[in-house]
């Protein structure tokens, strides 16, 4: 049995990924450079959770690294990628232009041009809901020209995604590019909005809510999104783009409800307006993946919070 390569494995979605592949009985090789757009520790804690499963190993390295990467795929033999590292953020993105080229789209030619080589039978490729911008076609839908990302970010995505198809072109690569829309759950980034905002609401600190929470996002448990990969790897051949979310978009006011509930605190929002890198509204349609490969979203947001702050209120920055 061969194989399978996830990069940006000690990351919050590519740790649930290795887990759910390591669970069915996988052999699963987790790449990853430690990346400090946030603290390292939070991706160590990640990965030891990863790492204590049988049939994993880890190998360190930066996707920039063409080298590193055919390595990682040749000596341990993986038949399958599934290319989650990136450097994150739309908001981050919009001063280091330079680097989100460099990572998300040198990058992922690496991963690429190496699986290429070894000849894997499917590859994913993880972009993200982003590159729709402010599409007014809602709910978004794969076929979207997705041509105005609001920020670089999202504009290195979507190159990526292009560039992956010209891979299918011209080599007959098989890959699947996932589109990630509102991530959220336990392990979730310290630079994401639940983090933040439960952060903020447990310390008693005031946290900045876009045009008074007035503001969609379609959010969608790590465990919907981790099998929704996992089902795309599983479709052998071709070239898709899939969407994965939840399909029903939740004011932000709410979201930031549910969480001052279960964490029996109001939060001290400062009502500040939505950057220009920002949507009104994102919102998934789902059913060509769902069509695909099965993809079928059951975790509904109160009970997503509830798992995530079960989590959450575990960790030692609340201490």
């Amino acid at each position: 049995m061969g194989s399978i390569l996830v990069t940006g494995a000690a990351g919050f979605v590519g740790s649930h990924v290795s887990e759910l592949l390591l669970a069915r009985g996988e052999r699963v090789i987790g790449l990853d450079n430690f990346d400090p757009y946030y603290d390292p520790r939070f991706k160590r804690r990640n990965l030891a959770q990863v790492a204590a499963r049988a049939n994993f190993a880890f190998v360190e390295a930066d996707i920039r690294d063409s080298a590193l990467v055919s390595n990682a795929i040749r000596e341990h033999g993986a038949d399958r990628v599934v290319h989650l590292a990136a450097l994150a953020g739309v908001r981050a993105s919009i001063n280091r232009a330079n680097d989100y080229v460099s990572v998300n789209v040198t990058g992922t030619v690496n991963v690429l041009d190496a699986a290429r080589a070894a000849g894997v039978k499917q590859a994913v490729f993880i972009s993200t809901s982003s590159v729709y911008g402010a599409t007014a076609r809602v709910p978004f839908v794969e076929d979207d020209p997705a041509g105005q990302p609001l920020a670089p970010y999202p504009v290195s995505k979507r190159a990526a995604e292009l560039m992956a198809y010209s891979y299918h072109n011209l080599f007959n690569q098989p890959i699947a590019v996932v589109r990630l829309f509102s991530v959220y759950g336990p392990r979730g980034r310290p630079d994401m909005m639940p983090y933040q905002v439960a952060y903020s609401i447990a310390k008693g600190k005031p946290i900045p809510l876009f045009n008074n929470g007035q503001m969609h996002r379609d959010w969608t448990y790590v465990g919907d999104i981790a099998a929704g990969i996992v089902g795309a790897l599983d479709r052998a051949g071709g070239f898709g783009i899939y969407n994965l979310g939840r399909g029903e978009p939740v004011l932000m006011a709410d979201f930031v409800n549910i969480l001052e509930e279960l964490i029996g605190k109001p939060a001290i929002i400062n009502d500040v307006p939505a950057p220009p890198s920002e949507p009104p509204i994102t919102y998934a349609d789902v059913s060509r993946a769902r069509a695909a490969f099965g993809y079928s979203p059951n975790v509904s947001v109160a009970d997503g919070l509830e798992k995530f702050w079960a989590w959450f209120r575990e960790q030692p920055e609340l201490a």
